[in-house]
């Protein structure tokens, strides 16, 4: 199914190759260069993904939204254009949502999605990354829509501890990417490397494949709960749980 999409993606690839002067409509402080920049291509990302996942990747990110407590505090670290906010309002009701985004263009998508929705749920745009949360930040549920993925092992471990730190004992950990099966085929292999070759010169990502997810969350403590995959099994969702007990009258369902 994939070798279909191929084609027109390395078509909008090698358009997009071509780099383009980049515009800022914030003061906040720019992200440090080992931040990857999606600025140049956010107006065209969600239809890259479509050309190429179709609807996977949504439907994995998705998922498991529902089991989000009611009135829990939600970080969402990575969420790009921001469709994952309406989705995530429909299927549960958390008290308060932080979107923490380095990129200006797709916050920027993010807050113009939200405007579109009623909702009660307190949302915080925050222009940055894992490093700008406060010391005393806590949440229920952490959220890694595909980000994970673009940090070699040490750097994604470093990630991972800092938001770990943020998560109160018992919280779960939504994570979702992609992964590599012992016999993967020859069409995922090839439409992996051609990923990591894309955002390695378009986005300047460090990674050159992907970080041992399972290994990692181990070495940090987590179990993994729940998983389904998507996309011939080249999608994983996962929730994980921290050690402890969750904090009293939270409903981890």
């Amino acid at each position: 199914m994939a070798w279909g999409y191929l084609f027109p993606t390395a078509c909008v690839f090698a358009v997009l190759s071509r780099k383009q002067p980049l515009t800022r409509k914030t003061k906040s402080r720019m992200p440090s260069s080992t931040v990857p920049d999606f600025n140049s291509i956010a107006p065209v990302y969600d239809l890259m993904a479509k050309l190429v996942f179709g609807k996977a990747q949504q439907q994995a990110q998705a998922h498991f939204l529902s089991l989000v407590p009611a009135n829990a505090r939600v970080l969402i670290l990575g969420g790009g254009s921001g469709w994952i906010l309406p989705e995530l309002l429909r299927q549960s009701n958390p008290g308060y949502v932080l979107y923490l985004e380095p990129s200006p263009k797709m916050v920027g998508k993010a807050q113009d999605r939200l405007a579109k929705v009623a909702t009660e749920t307190e949302v915080e745009f925050r222009l940055g990354t894992e490093k700008d949360l406060l010391p005393h930040e806590t949440f229920h549920v952490v959220l890694t829509p595909f980000v994970l993925d673009l940090f070699s092992p040490d750097q994604a471990l470093g990630m991972m501890q800092r938001l770990s730190q943020a998560l109160l004992p018992g919280g779960l950990w939504l994570h979702t990417d992609f992964c590599t099966p012992k016999t993967q085929p020859l069409w995922q292999k090839l439409l992996l490397w051609g990923m990591y070759r894309f955002f390695r010169v378009v986005s300047h990502i460090s990674a050159r494949g992907l970080p041992p997810f399972e290994a990692l969350f181990q070495e940090i403590g987590y179990k993994t709960r729940h998983d389904a995959f998507f996309y011939a099994g080249f999608i994983r969702a996962q929730v994980l749980q921290k050690s402890g007990i969750p904090p009293q009258g939270t409903n981890w369902a």
